[in-house]
């Protein structure tokens, strides 16, 4: 009988597909009957002014000059980029298309892309937001960056300073970059001062790479005004290529906003330029009514976190190797959400847990590594690992001519680098890392909904 609740669903699942399927065949295709629901679904969120495709995807006659395109990269599956392998482990905000779905973009460019009534057909309501998140209660300029035009990685520590006239519970936080192209990852804390100290007091900005770069640290004045440092919260919002907001369900996660504060941008990562441009980044805040009760936490594995890549991350010329990190859970927790990242060598990832009883936990398999899209991937319901359990993580680096994305031609050894503690990775090194957020175990957590 238990079996009967998994065949049946997965059934029923093929017929829907399989009748989709051939309607599709016996009928007309129409853009604003079959074909719009699939792409503002799954393109235009990021085909749009604000989002980090060259191009929109939005109206009849933008995605019919596109048709040819679009049935040759979905039936490739090159688009909608989504690399989770969704026959492993399953997420919130999947951007993935059926079978059904593939072919019913196909026989649209067969047919020759007809429009069809167009006069009831709705937008998306998040359409032209910046964030993913929706309209925000509350948006912090992030101070402009100029990024010089040598070609070089760039790296800056950024006081982003602020004032409230009363303290707010902050549900969720978004960083939504200003030139997108170009900023690799921002990693940021919270810092609530007390409300005697001004945070508009001090530098912004600290170039990691200048020579001066201590001195311009401090004087980002980091301190209360007595001198004690403030209330810190850590990794209070993160960015990478691809990612989206996370909302998690009211009174989980989330941090209270003191009147006086400032987010430091501990790690903002600008990728090569060639000419100079400025960015104008923001901070999207949205608040709770209700104070948070769960906090989150977080683990990072390899590069820069608490355990210890064997072997050594020291990839050869011509050589694709592979590498594995894990560490042990002492107590139950509940995984919530995790990121997978990997530099430009990076051509597959793999993580998994093993519990005491040898039973295994899937939670990520990513077979071909993406470098553009790396994602914070939160799951439908938190996953529970138990105490005892290993928590293990696999990635396979290609160094050889034959990868595209290798920046050294001819290849040359790359490894991680630690100088400034690490935290200053060049796009052309390398780095193999895991970051878990969690919440200490709690009866019930597997039944909590995350989407």
């Amino acid at each position: 009988m238990n079996q009967l609740k998994f065949i049946i669903p997965s059934l029923l699942a093929v017929l829907l597909s399989l009748n989709v399927f051939l309607s599709c065949n016996r009928q007309t295709i129409t853009f604003a009957k079959d074909v719009a629901p699939i792409i503002h679904k799954n393109c235009t969120p990021c085909h749009q002014p604000s989002g980090a495709a060259p191009f929109s995807l939005i109206y009849y006659q933008q995605i019919k000059k596109k048709a040819k395109m679009i049935a040759h990269v979905t039936a490739s599956k090159y688009m909608p980029p989504w690399p989770a392998d969704i026959s492993y482990s399953r997420f919130v905000n999947e951007r993935y298309l059926t079978s059904a779905e593939i072919k019913i973009l196909q026989l649209w460019y067969k047919q020759g892309a007809k429009s069809g009534d167009t006069s009831t057909l709705k937008l998306p309501t998040n359409l032209f937001n910046q964030a993913s998140l929706g309209k925000p209660d509350l948006i912090i300029d992030v101070p402009s960056v100029d990024i010089k035009n040598n070609n070089l990685d760039q790296f800056y520590t950024i006081k982003i300073p602020y004032q409230n006239k009363e303290r707010k519970y902050v549900r969720a936080i978004e960083f939504v970059p200003g030139k997108i192209k170009y900023v690799h990852h921002f990693n940021g804390h919270y810092l609530a001062f007390n409300e005697t100290t001004n945070p508009f007091v001090g530098k912004r900005i600290a170039n990691l790479s200048d020579s001066n770069y201590l001195n311009d640290f401090n004087e980002l004045k980091l301190q209360n005004a007595d001198g004690s440092f403030p209330f810190r919260v850590h990794s209070a919002v993160n960015y990478l290529p691809g990612a989206f907001g996370i909302k998690y369900p009211e009174g989980i996660g989330g941090l209270v906003l003191e009147k006086n504060g400032a987010f430091i941008a501990n790690d903002l990562h600008y990728g090569p330029s060639t000419k100079n441009i400025t960015d104008n980044s923001k901070l999207f805040l949205y608040f709770s009514k209700t104070a948070p009760q769960r906090p989150t936490y977080e683990l990072m594995l390899g590069t820069n976190g608490v355990s210890k890549i064997e072997p050594p991350l020291i990839i050869p010329p011509n050589k694709i190797t592979t590498h594995r990190t894990s560490i042990m859970v002492y107590n139950d927790i509940s995984i919530l959400t995790i990121n997978p990242h990997l530099h430009l060598l990076g051509k597959q990832f793999w993580a998994f847990a093993v519990k005491p009883n040898g039973d295994t936990i899937p939670l990520i398999k990513i077979n071909k590594w993406e470098f553009r899209w790396q994602y914070f991937y939160t799951f439908k319901k938190a996953v529970k690992i138990p105490k005892g359990s290993s928590i293990i993580v696999i990635a396979t680096f290609d160094n050889t001519s034959k990868n595209p994305n290798n920046p050294n031609k001819p290849p040359k050894v790359v490894a991680e680098r630690f100088d400034k503690g690490g935290a200053s990775m060049r796009t052309t090194d390398e780095m193999f890392q895991f970051i878990i957020t969690y919440l200490p175990y709690q009866k019930g957590d597997e039944n909590i909904s995350l989407e």
